[in-house]
């Protein structure tokens, strides 16, 4: 092994607490994800669902492209030890991210009238030329975003986060409100608003860390690092591209069998369902990876990951399998009975929301022990049974069952993912089984009240009461009982990750 020249590698400093990490992300994700919750119901008033419909496909469009717009090399930018080939491989995704978003914006501008017709979407004529600066910015943005889980700076990463959140939703309210109810202003707002989020995480790190960039970059060790990493783009980015298609699905195939309507009730129920899983689990996710990386170095990996998973069985299973007894009911009263197909929807994913939820932080081991061909086959198995899961619910002429086949396909595939990433990193399974039963057995008695009420036909004001009631008790039990759970709440800490 070669030695590093004097003073090319940062010393590691101090480990700061985990739960500090995680709170600071956490909070600027909490007020964005509450700004769209509040919002949802006056924008679903304002819009109508085929506006909403648009709005995903355009979304599915650009993070399709978006996910190899860095050719997944953001994701090496946390592995090194030496801090020159970081920077190096940051300015080796900035330069990626401007050539293929270049290349984009006359395919789009060509063939826009062949994806308008194959989509089944006349409402996006006009619009698709937004994919290219859509796709430059969220590239850029995620790029930055490794760049400062690296240097452990998450409190400026909730300020791009809470500022890109005001920016969309405030577009998408005026928008609405001076009666342009379109999905062409939703598609034109998101732009501005990922825009605004990403300027403002760039001039924040650049004002922080210019003097690292200027004393570290090098063409040559550009070249050296996309040579060292090449399994990322070589793997992963085809990796990364299926997994994304394969959530993208619903979005560009259900206009093609139905139309942008249905997209707009998936998109609804998609963003409602994923939105309270994805407040603490992209936060643990992002800090997750920083200290796996290490913890696979220390041999403590199985430890870490223990904690992880019991706190997200915590988390996202009691709720989730209550919203899959209540999800119609919910949105009829919530945003009202023109959206309760929506609800319906959420009902169909709600039990493969929470297995995505657990298995995604934890997916961030396979890249700790580059294991990116693991990675390529699951997600071509993902790929492989969602498509055939939205095909066969189009043959057979029905989006409910489209959207229960892609949920069950997804229950199957991420929870054998699941399975494997405790396995590799050193759980066995009868201790996962345990794991789970415990996790399940206080939502048992709730789920068999809820369904007892629900035969016999009581009104559903008191089925969303109880299920309020339940949820709330439940935590304010944990909060009480578990020490873990209540760290959670006091810091967001978790044993074994200090």
């Amino acid at each position: 092994m070669a030695i590093p020249e004097v003073g090319a590698t940062t010393p590691p400093p101090a480990r700061p607490n985990f739960s500090s990490d995680v709170l600071k992300l956490v909070t600027g994700t909490t007020f964005a994800q509450i700004l769209v919750i509040a919002a949802s119901p006056l924008l679903t008033r304002l819009f109508l669902p085929e506006a909403f419909g648009l709005l995903a496909i355009f979304t599915s469009i650009t993070k399709v492209l978006g996910v190899v717009s860095c050719m997944r090399y953001e994701f090496a930018i946390m592995l090194p030890d030496d801090e020159r080939d970081a920077v190096n491989l940051l300015a080796l995704c900035v330069a990626i991210v401007t050539g293929i978003s270049l290349l984009a914006l006359p395919f789009f501008i060509v063939f826009e009238p062949v994806f308008v017709s194959a989509l089944n979407a006349p409402g996006l004529a006009g619009h698709l030329w937004l994919v290219s600066p859509f796709v430059f910015v969220t590239g850029l943005f995620i790029a930055l975003n490794y760049w400062n889980s690296r240097t452990r700076r998450y409190g400026r990463l909730s300020v791009a986060r809470i500022l890109s959140s005001v920016a969309i939703t405030g577009g998408q309210l005026g928008a609405g409100a001076a009666g342009i109810a379109t999905g062409g202003a939703l598609i034109a707002t998101s732009a501005l608003g990922q825009a605004v989020g990403t300027a403002v995480l760039g001039i924040q790190i650049l004002h922080d860390d210019r003097r690292r960039f200027a004393n570290h970059l090098s063409l040559a060790r550009v070249r050296a690092v996309l040579v060292r990493y090449r399994r990322f783009p070589l793997y992963d980015s085809w990796s990364g591209l299926l997994n994304v298609s394969s959530w993208q699905l619903p979005s560009l195939l259900l206009p093609v069998f139905f139309s942008p309507v249905q997209v707009g009730y998936y998109a609804l129920a998609y963003r409602l369902i994923v939105l309270p899983m994805d407040l603490v689990g992209s936060a643990i996710q992002q800090v997750f990876f920083q200290r796996a990386s290490n913890a696979e170095r220390d041999g403590d990996l199985a430890n870490l990951t223990e904690s992880v998973f019991t706190v997200l069985l915590r988390i996202g299973l009691f709720p989730m399998l209550t919203l899959a007894l209540i999800g119609e009911e919910l949105f009829s009263v919530v945003f009202g009975t023109a959206w309760a197909e929506a609800g319906l929807y959420t009902q169909l994913l709600a039990v493969w929301a929470v297995v995505w939820f657990i298995s995604s932080p934890l997916s961030t081991i396979y890249m700790v022990q580059e294991k990116q061909t693991f990675g390529l086959q699951v997600n071509i198995a993902n790929f492989v049974t969602r498509l055939a899961a939205i095909v066969a619910g189009g043959m057979l002429g029905s989006a409910r069952l489209a959207i229960l086949f892609f949920g069950v396909s997804g229950i199957g595939v991420y929870g054998f993912l699941c399975i494997r990433l405790l396995m590799f990193s050193g759980i066995a399974m009868r201790r996962t089984v345990r794991l789970v039963a415990d996790a399940l057995l206080p939502f048992l008695p709730v789920g068999a009240a809820l369904l007892a009420l629900k035969l016999i036909g009581t009104p559903v004001l008191i089925h969303l009461a109880l299920a309020v009631l339940a949820n709330a008790l439940y935590y304010l039990y944990l909060l009480r009982t578990d020490a873990q759970f209540k760290e959670i709440l006091a810091g967001f800490g978790i044993p074994g990750m200090r």
